[in-house]
């Protein structure tokens, strides 16, 4: 203990600095992907514990209630995750928002990578805790439906983690194209609602709306792929479901159909994240700031213009 100039005892102050500087805002983009995940993928790995518990009759997924509950679910889950970590990093929570940024000039390139590490590291770690609170619940409906774990059986337990393609896909093209479609429409509307230019909403209802945008992609384009949206909500949770025992189901993810998936839900969203942020840069940011410039009595750099007036006699 150190005493001040009065002689009272001061507690020593701890660093801050990786408060304030980069590790802050890793930290930020770590726990918020954590709660992402906590509640996504709780939500899915609820099916199972309904039917186990004895508290829903209808099987799981024979219902178009249980994909309204998904959907919710995950726009729950991200409004929640954004609201705890916006403040500090901006709540990426997702490399193609941060990729889509930095394309818009307004993150370093540098910190691109570390910010994608921990996306990932945190999203794993979400996949963890809902293992450890769903796995006798998962392995119940296992042992109930005789389905053996890292089987081509296993898909349904398996996508409580991660996504899979539609049996009706026979090539990675109409995934992809799916991934980047979906991601577009994120990225693009993320960009709108919280562009000063534009009309965006309110600093506080800004996490609700964000989440509404998940529900809205996933209601609208969630069922060919299972709208990753996302490289770290599905590779984080992909390695998880590896170690965790569904083997090539999860990595590299062989479904028949299409084997070694895992890349589709990493580079479709990046794709689809970059060409957001310039379509909306482009054709929507570009054409705000030229009407707002020509507006009558304001100059192209935001200077009022002064009214001609005789001279002072």
């Amino acid at each position: 203990m150190a005493r001040d100039v009065s002689g009272a005892a001061t507690t020593k102050v701890l660093p801050q600095t990786w408060r304030t500087g980069v590790i802050g805002e890793l930290w930020a983009e770590f726990f918020g992907c954590f709660i992402l995940i906590s509640f996504g993928d709780g939500v899915v790995a609820m099916l199972w514990a309904l039917i186990g518990s004895g508290r829903s009759a209808v099987p799981a997924l024979d219902s178009a209630g249980d994909w309204m509950l998904i959907t919710w679910g995950w726009g729950l889950a991200v409004c929640f995750a954004v609201y705890v970590s916006g403040g500090i990093s901006g709540a990426h929570l997702n490399p193609a928002v941060t990729l889509a940024i930095a394309v818009r000039k307004q993150l370093p390139w540098n910190k691109v990578p570390k910010y994608w590490v921990a996306q990932v590291f945190g999203c794993f770690m979400g996949a963890a805790l809902v293992f450890l609170v769903y796995n006798n619940a998962i392995n119940h409906y296992d042992q109930a439906q005789h389905i053996i774990k890292g089987t081509a059986n296993s898909v349904s337990t398996y996508s409580t983690f991660a996504t899979f393609p539609a049996p009706y896909f026979h090539s990675v093209l109409g995934p992809l194209v799916d991934q980047i479609i979906g991601t577009f429409f994120l990225v693009l509307f993320v960009c709108a609602v919280t562009d000063e230019f534009n009309s965006p909403v309110s600093a506080g209802m800004a996490p609700f709306i964000v989440g509404m945008i998940v529900l809205a992609v996933g209601i609208s384009f969630g069922a060919n792929a299972g709208y990753a949206i996302n490289p770290a909500r599905d590779f984080g949770p992909r390695i998880f479901a590896w170690i965790a025992g569904w083997g090539k189901i999860a990595f590299p993810g062989n479904y028949g159909n299409i084997n070694d998936y895992f890349w589709i839900p990493i580079i479709g969203p990046l794709i689809g994240g970059a060409i957001a942020a310039v379509t909306y840069d482009v054709g929507i940011l570009s054409v705000l700031k030229a009407r707002k410039a020509a507006e009558p009595g304001v100059e192209g750099f935001g200077e009022t213009v002064e009214e001609d007036r005789p001279p002072a006699s």
